[in-house]
């Protein structure tokens, strides 16, 4: 007799069998019934009869294993009634129920979890800051004070940079004929010089991670790093260290040129140039990173022509959130101050309906690749020129003016990681000016004027060393260049030489000598009096042939200047844009001289200045003329000379 104490044990291994041995029986009937069903082919034949019988069969099995089931469920309640064992029983008969309502209530406490932290809203300490308008809203306060440290030490967002991977992927801007271009195999070989002063490491190492992985390695020759004197500590021993680390991947591929003292920008390029041994020679800023296929256009046009110098297209990489932004193809171009600007496409690139074929470009941003050895034939780049900016553009005229040509490659992209400020100089226009002054003198020959009216500059004693010129003029004539009328006219005719400018400079009215014309609000049109700061909301140019420009120098032909005219009603001048001006044949034209009224020639009404009561400000009008006197800051030639010059 089997004892009740042993039923426990007994019950679970006699489920056990019965359990195997009703599938084994399930199994063992459908097999029967699936080789009834087959004829003489092999294929099933629809036979209701068998199907009846395999249901029937199967019916009956599903009666007998509830019946087990039932049986041993109600003998193993009897003897053991109590929660312990009804709660084995549960588990025996509902094990995937039980796991699902667990993993339920799992689920159920990470949701509250999550809502928990979703509600935790974290103060902002630094609302006015630019790096967190689109980005940085989850940071706690201490990752928000250290993000913003970095950000104001070097411009972009380098908390998020050290945070992205090395080889993070960038969508492939390239035309779609682009990407299924076909170059030739045997091209030259590249060498890629990357430019940096106190730039964060994680940029660094991702430019070169980049070109690493989107250069074929058989185009490839080196690296060059060119370290113009930075201060940071992890630029040193631990770049190095990173340098070793490329170099056991990729033997002898990269190098590093350190200054021992900062020579700026423009010397950082040439000591890259001189220091790479490749046929082309590409440099790059070391924050960048070089699309898909950036190369082989390079490489192919240089082949094919080694007197063109290289820009590619640019993408943007925005400073906060690192996201790339494509940019459109268009030319390099510039405005008399030589701040570079885009100019659009050509009419005669759109006539060959080739998005792939190179861009004719006035100039050249300061991203370029060029011939090696042509690029050191036509003098490099200027190392009189100081931290930055300018060298762009006198490269530009040099190769233009000396046998090269400039050219942009739509196939060729790269995306520049923007600054939101410069850190290393806060005030570029200082650099940006003296050397606009050095490419005048040198380049640009009965032109350079335009320069020095942009810079709002007297064209003599202007007080600012540009340095010595002597060795760039002397370059220019070993290379029998052309002249800047023949660039003008050939090359840029979208910039427009002014020259009937007699006067130019603030504008000032004797009655307050601390108040200037001002270009008034933008936008708007009309012109007021406010105190003299001497930048281009404030620049006047006045023409021989009577037009007064307002607002700063233009001169462009999609970019004119604006002119101020009179209505010849209400008391008001205005300012229209000066081809506009002339289309609807408004009063633009004046008569002026240094230390004298300024009346419109049509209207014979005076621009002056009133008080409506004594105790508010001047404001600018137009009125029956009262002997005001007005001066303007600087002249041309003998133009006002025996005027009084501020």
């Amino acid at each position: 007799m089997v004892s009740w104490r042993r039923l426990p044990g007994l019950f679970p291994t006699m489920l056990f069998f019965v359990s195997s041995a009703n599938i084994f029986l399930v199994f063992y009937v459908r097999n029967v019934m699936h080789q009834l069903k087959k004829g003489s082919s092999g294929y099933l034949e629809v036979q209701p009869r068998f199907v009846s019988q395999e249901n029937a069969v199967i019916e009956r099995l599903d009666h007998l294993e509830m019946y087990i089931h039932n049986f041993s469920a109600n003998s193993m309640k009897k003897p053991f009634h109590n929660e312990r064992m009804k709660q084995k029983e549960d588990e025996i008969k509902l094990p995937e129920e039980s796991k699902d309502k667990g993993r339920q209530a799992e689920r159920a406490k990470e949701d509250d979890k999550m809502k928990m932290e979703k509600k935790v809203v974290h103060r902002k300490l630094f609302p006015d800051s630019s790096l967190f308008k689109r980005w940085g809203a989850d940071l706690t306060e201490e990752q928000q004070t250290t993000a913003q440290d970095l950000f104001i030490k070097y411009g972009y967002n380098v908390y998020l940079s050290d945070g992205l991977p090395l080889d993070r992927p960038i969508p492939d801007t390239r035309y779609p004929s682009c990407k299924v271009k076909k170059y030739p195999q045997d091209l030259p070989t590249l060498s890629v010089v990357l430019i940096f002063m106190n730039e964060a490491i994680s940029i660094i190492l991702r430019a070169i991670t980049s070109i690493i992985n989107r250069t074929p390695p058989r185009l490839l020759k080196e690296i060059v790093l060119v370290d113009d004197y930075s201060s940071n500590e992890d630029l040193k021993g631990h770049l190095d260290e990173q340098i070793k680390n490329f170099n056991a991947k990729h033997p002898g591929l990269l190098k590093i040129v350190r200054h021992k003292k900062r020579e700026g920008l423009t010397q950082a390029r040439i000591s890259g140039w001189e220091a790479s041994t490749a046929d082309v020679v590409a440099i790059l800023d070391a924050h960048i990173e070089v699309n898909i296929g950036w190369a082989e256009p390079i490489l192919s046009r240089i082949k094919e022509d080694r007197t063109v110098i290289i820009s590619p297209v640019f993408d943007n990489i925005r400073f906060d959130d690192f996201k790339l932004l494509e940019y459109s193809v268009a030319a390099d171009g510039f405005d008399w101050a030589l701040w570079c600007l885009y100019e659009p496409l050509p009419k005669e690139w759109y006539e060959l309906k080739d998005e792939t074929a190179p861009v004719r470009s006035p100039s050249i941003m300061g991203i370029l690749a060029a011939h090696r050895e042509f690029l050191g034939e036509i003098g490099v780049l200027d190392g009189g020129m100081h931290i930055y900016g300018g060298e762009n553009v006198e490269l530009g005229l040099r190769a233009w003016q000396c046998g090269g040509q400039i050219e942009v490659l739509p196939c060729s992209r790269i995306a520049h990681l923007e600054r939101a400020h410069k850190p290393y100089m806060l005030d570029l226009s200082i650099a940006m000016r003296r050397n606009a002054l050095r490419v005048a003198e040198v380049w640009m020959d009965d032109y350079k004027y335009m320069v020095y009216f942009a810079w709002n500059l007297p064209i003599e004693n202007h007080g600012i060393d540009y340095g010595d010129v002597s060795s760039r003029k002397e370059l220019r004539k070993k290379l029998n260049c052309k002249s800047f009328d023949w660039y003008i006219k050939n090359i840029y005719p979208n910039l427009i030489p002014l020259t009937t400018v007699v006067g130019y400079g603030t504008m000032k009215n004797t009655l307050n000598e601390n108040i200037c014309i001002d270009q008034g609000p933008v936008p708007g049109n009309t012109p007021i009096m406010y105190g003299c700061h001497a930048y281009s909301p404030q620049h006047l140019f006045y023409l021989s042939t009577g037009e007064i420009y307002i607002g700063g120098l233009r001169s462009r032909k999609s970019t004119v200047d604006r002119c101020l005219t009179d209505s010849g009603t209400g008391d008001l001048p205005f300012i229209e844009q000066c081809n506009e001006a002339v289309k609807k044949g408004l009063n633009m034209h004046w008569d002026f001289k240094q230390g004298s009224s300024v009346m419109n020639k049509k209207t014979k009404r005076c621009l002056e200045i009133v008080k409506d009561n004594p105790s508010s400000a001047y404001r600018l009008v137009m009125q029956n003329c009262t002997g005001q006197k007005w001066n303007i800051q600087y002249t041309v030639k003998d133009w006002g000379k025996t005027g009084t010059l501020r």
